[in-house]
């Protein structure tokens, strides 16, 4: 499909600024044959799976898109709600609340434009795009929603606008946000969020951070996800004030046979369960938003893994979602980045 962007350039518009938060995605409906049209869109992602397309296509459409929709169905079921996916709607509250601070400071509320997007599924990210240019804006700054870059998710979201840029004759003034993962506020955000569970449940034995993971090779290979991480667990960690024993970093949500990123989360929880820890509390900083990852795997199939391991108490502290001072990070981030714009 050709891209619907502005194609040349049209001197009786007011020029605007548009920004896009864009997330991964997620499932129209929480079925099967929703499931198998998502994950093929995810899945056929050459940044997501670094394996020879031939090889792959075999995998993908023989194997995996004939048993993995049906069940990824019943999981997505368990944390469906009212206003649909998780994701989507944290996503939409934190649009909602970034367009409302936006106007309220920097002025005219018709000069910036805010909207989402989703990598796979919808609202596309081409979808917003157009929307943004034919409501004027001829600058756009992108923000993908992943506090850590990595390959497979911000530089695949990269990859999708320069493509559809590549069709259009007229290309607006154009900045990407490829991570904040050590920005002060998006930090002090996440430690709000953990002293304010902390205050209404006593603080576990130790803390763990999981971030979703990604295969040993990507790391390998230059991507600095792994790195970027890191340092996120430690900045939060130091402002803490745990110690590495106190406060560990995991990995989850591996997939296939390959050595993904270490130390893997469920493994952790088992082996902490196993060695006579009785209490732990879990965050992960590089969600902006509950979905199923959190929602299901962590709160649900991992606790049972800590607590069967000999564990006696398990806490998921919630994602910063559309919290204030989340929003206020986020908003920070977008003035900074647009501010030469405004003036």
């Amino acid at each position: 499909m050709r891209f619907k962007g502005q194609t040349d350039f049209d001197h009786n518009k007011k020029p605007k600024i548009g920004v896009l938060l864009t997330n991964l995605g997620t499932p129209q409906a929480a079925t099967g044959k929703a499931l198998r049209v998502y994950l093929k869109q995810f899945l056929s992602d050459p940044r997501v799976v670094e394996i020879p397309r031939i090889i792959w296509w075999f995998i993908l459409n023989v194997i995996i898109l004939n048993v993995r929709p049906n069940r990824s169905a019943k999981l997505y079921q368990s944390v469906w709600t009212d206003r649909g996916s998780p994701l989507l709607f944290h996503t939409v509250d934190q649009a909602n609340a970034i367009r409302e601070k936006l106007q309220h400071e920097c002025g005219d509320n018709n000069e910036i434009i805010v909207h989402y997007a989703m990598r796979y599924g919808q609202p596309s990210v081409e979808s917003e795009l157009e929307k943004l240019q034919h409501q004027g804006a001829s600058k756009i700054l992108v923000l993908p929603l992943y506090p850590q870059y990595s390959g497979a998710t911000t530089g695949s979201t990269f990859d999708v606008i320069a493509e559809l840029f590549s069709s259009t004759r007229w290309i607006p003034d154009f900045r990407f946000v490829s991570s904040y993962h050590d920005d002060e506020r998006y930090i002090q955000a996440c430690v709000d969020q953990i002293k304010q569970h902390w205050q209404h449940n006593e603080p576990s034995e130790k803390l763990m951070l999981s971030y979703h993971g990604v295969p040993k090779r990507y790391l390998e290979s230059g991507d600095p996800y792994y790195c970027q991480c890191q340092k996120t667990s430690r900045l939060i960690r130091e402002k803490l004030g745990l110690d590495e024993q106190q406060c560990i970093t995991t990995f989850q949500s591996r997939f296939g046979k390959a050595e993904w990123l270490k130390p893997y989360t469920d493994e952790t929880l088992k082996e902490l369960g196993q060695g006579g820890t009785l209490s732990i509390d879990v965050f992960c900083p590089g969600f902006s938003a509950d979905c199923l990852e959190t929602l299901e795997e962590i709160a649900v199939e991992n606790k049972e893994y800590f607590i069967e391991a000999g564990g006696h108490h398990y806490s998921y502290i919630s994602a910063l979602n559309s919290e204030a001072n989340h929003i206020d990070a986020l908003t920070k981030i977008i003035k900074n980045n647009i501010n030469s714009w405004l003036k």
